[in-house]
């Protein structure tokens, strides 16, 4: 927790083992975790006895459902609290636990028409909720003699122990520490007023690219940029793209409206979050987090010219690239860190490598690995599609096949072919590749050991949206038709 403040988060959440995950497995939620009580305690004081406890907000959760609670989450050190299960229970959850399944029978956790028809919950019932918390909790802090939360905050001696822990099967434990309040001067903050400083005045957009790309912006004209870079410039690219979407909405500005090239090493987070009409071209290196939930725009990341390396064998990138992206190109020459294109939803990726749990809960787009993969590849992956290149004939050991088909692309239809084959070529384009180039020199001998990596529940709805277009269908009504199509499929087979 101390090392979290000192690197200047502005809140620091304790989550109990008493969530309600509906869609968690059963042995998670009863065997899984530890009470935030203990959590929250230790974490309190460790702030306090270095003084950053006045520089985060310390918030809680994991079944709070009454005033009680959230006094004593206070007492030991919360100003802030995470409500979920109770008020979905206000408006009519009945826990059935199918959360994953789009069967919920009070029509919260699902999306089939017929099923929503039976929620009941009215926004007023959350509020009635949420307004008796206040009052219980108003209540408790008139008896202990506090006019604000903040004045609660941390005042474990306010707290006692029931008398259940008097009783012999008690005996042993030390609840103490809990309890412990440390000994710190008077000028130590015992909660959040303090706010953070996270340098944005000295960021990279804020120095540079906010005014190079002024004219994109505001008049639509077309920019092309070239900037060194560090790894201390982390966010490069947000900052301008929260800008153009303020202005120009979801749609961003047409293709390549503004080009960014970048020379040297990127700190975490390049290119996050940036929508369409952007484009970055990075010479040399870049770490954990690019293209994190990208939205439209193009990355291009290649070693500098003239590298003695191969670059298939190197790696180029950090962990968990590209993670929750929805739109938009990648060309990475080089290989990728762990958890690649994870909860990736609609990015077309290149990559000639990648570490551990590629693809995982991938649920649209395109990912082509030019190289090895780790282990646990396409886990939990219900959409989208990926194409990987066998190199040492090991790729179907580290798949995970409980929700995907494997099948080899020599044997896929000829656009299927022609549309990697396609992509490689632009990524050759686009990044000098020397394995593309090879690849594509040799196209014919290396096509045998591409492998097509599809999801079974995402082949079977491909298959019903065929169907119900040929019928004429089309838009919202052919996807909704092909829904219930696969729905019928599923019942009769069975499931996955």
């Amino acid at each position: 927790a101390a090392g979290v403040a000192k690197a200047h988060a502005d809140v620091i959440l304790i989550s109990g083992h008493d969530g309600g995950t509906g869609a968690s497995p059963m042995s998670s939620i009863y065997h899984a975790g530890a009470p935030w009580e203990l959590g929250l305690a230790e974490t309190n004081q460790i702030l306090l006895l270095n003084d950053l406890r006045s520089r985060v907000v310390l918030e809680t959760d994991g079944q709070l459902k009454t005033g009680r609670d959230v006094a004593i989450a206070t007492l030991l050190g919360a100003e802030e609290y995470g409500f979920a299960t109770a008020p979905l229970v206000s408006v009519g959850c009945l826990m059935m636990r199918v959360c994953q399944k789009n069967t919920c029978p009070v029509g919260i956790a699902t999306q089939d028409p017929e099923l929503r028809k039976n929620f009941a919950g009215k926004p007023e019932h959350v509020v009635n909720f949420m307004r008796f918390i206040a009052m219980e909790m108003r209540e408790i802090m008139a008896q202990c003699g506090f006019r604000t939360i903040n004045e609660m905050v941390g005042h474990v001696e306010c707290l006692d122990t029931a008398e259940a822990t008097h009783h012999w099967k008690a005996k042993g434990i030390d609840l103490t520490s809990i309890f412990h309040r440390p000994d710190v001067v008077d000028r130590v903050g015992t909660y959040a007023q303090i706010a953070q400083d996270h340098g944005l005045a000295q960021a990279l957009d804020n120095t540079h690219l906010l005014a190079l790309c002024e004219p994109a912006i505001l008049r639509g004209e077309k920019v092309r940029i070239e900037l060194p870079i560090t790894n201390v410039n982390r966010v490069v690219g947000t900052i301008t793209g929260s800008e153009i979407s303020r202005r120009h909405g979801g749609k961003g500005l047409p293709e390549g409206t503004i080009e960014l090239k970048f020379r040297g090493s990127a700190g975490q987070s390049f290119a996050a979050f940036t929508p369409t009409g952007m484009t970055f071209e990075l010479e040399g290196d870049a770490n954990d987090y690019v293209g994190k939930g990208l939205s439209g725009a193009n990355i291009i990341i290649y070693p500098p010219r003239g590298a003695q390396y191969s670059a298939a064998d190197n790696v180029i990138i950090g962990n968990v690239a590209f993670y929750g992206a929805t739109q938009g190109r990648a060309f990475i020459c080089g290989i990728a860190g762990e958890r690649f294109c994870v909860r990736n939803s609609g990015v077309s990726a290149v990559v000639e490598g990648i570490g551990d749990h590629g693809c995982e809960y991938m649920t649209g787009g395109e990912v082509i690995v030019l190289g090895e993969t780790g282990r646990n590849f396409a886990a939990g992956m219900s959409g989208g599609c990926a194409y990987v290149y066998d190199i040492d004939g090991m790729f179907d050991k580290r798949l995970n096949m409980e929700m995907v088909n494997l099948y080899r692309l020599i044997e896929s239809d000829d656009a299927d072919i022609a549309k990697v084959k396609a992509t490689i070529q632009a990524h050759l384009k686009h990044t000098g590749s020397q394995r593309a180039a090879w690849l594509l020199e040799h196209w014919n001998a290396e096509l045998p050991k591409f492998f097509k990596v599809m999801p079974r529940d995402y082949e079977r709805m491909l298959e019903c949206f065929k169907k119900v277009e040929a019928q004429g269908l089309s838009g919202d009504a052919a996807a909704m038709a092909a829904f219930e199509e696969n729905l019928k499929d599923l019942a009769r087979v069975g499931g996955n």
